[in-house]
């Protein structure tokens, strides 16, 4: 009797350290799903503020994108050869600004530290995308578009990478995250999603 009880309490302890892990990896997974939508329905206080920065844009696309528990909006264009990406919360306050940017951009000790963790970090590692991210914390939102428009390597910025490597069950996508210095700051595992537009 004994044996089965014994048996009964692995199993129960085993299930919620089965769940505890599910819950943990799953919270830590990218679910985000973007829809391509018309000015109209972007945040006024949002097209306000990014008025002065769209009349030399080209290829302007407004975006609402949900993840389940929050919406935001995003702007995406090209300018002066760079493709930005300028989010902001439901309510019209800016989030970030970030620009695709190649390797040879970042400062060589920071590049240095990303690509160290990476190669330590994940198995046959292919980099598909890197952005200069200026997040809206301290500053102002007018500072913080002054400072991204003019590409300035502030301190506050960081860098976005998105990273594919071998797993498990075949190819892997994450999103990771470096501070200015090239300090890793936190990653996410990217699930696949059917998009009806083009990335940038």
């Amino acid at each position: 009797m004994k044996q089965v009880v014994f048996a009964m309490l692995r199993c129960k302890v085993i299930f919620l350290l089965l769940m505890v892990c599910y819950t943990t990896c799953h919270s830590q997974e990218k679910k985000e799903r973007e829809q391509r939508i018309e000015k109209q329905d972007f945040p006024t206080k949002a097209l306000d503020l990014l008025a002065p920065y769209l009349k030399d844009a080209k290829r302007i696309r407004y975006y609402r994108e949900s993840d389940g528990d929050k919406t935001s909006f995003e702007s995406k264009f090209k300018r002066n050869r760079l493709l930005f990406s300028i989010e902001f919360d439901a309510s019209g306050i800016l989030e970030d600004v970030e620009f695709i940017i190649k390797k040879v951009d970042i400062p060589n000790d920071s590049w240095n530290r990303i690509n160290n963790h990476i190669e330590a970090t994940y198995a046959s590692p292919r980099i598909k995308k890197i952005q200069q991210q200026y997040p809206s914390k301290k500053d102002s939102q007018e500072q913080i578009l002054h400072d991204a428009f003019q590409n300035l390597l502030v301190p506050y910025i960081n860098y976005e990478l998105i990273v594919t490597c071998k797993g498990e069950n075949g190819f892997e996508e994450y999103e990771l995250l470096f501070d200015s210095r090239g300090y890793f700051l936190k990653a996410r595992k990217s699930l696949p999603q059917k998009y009806d537009h083009v990335l940038y």
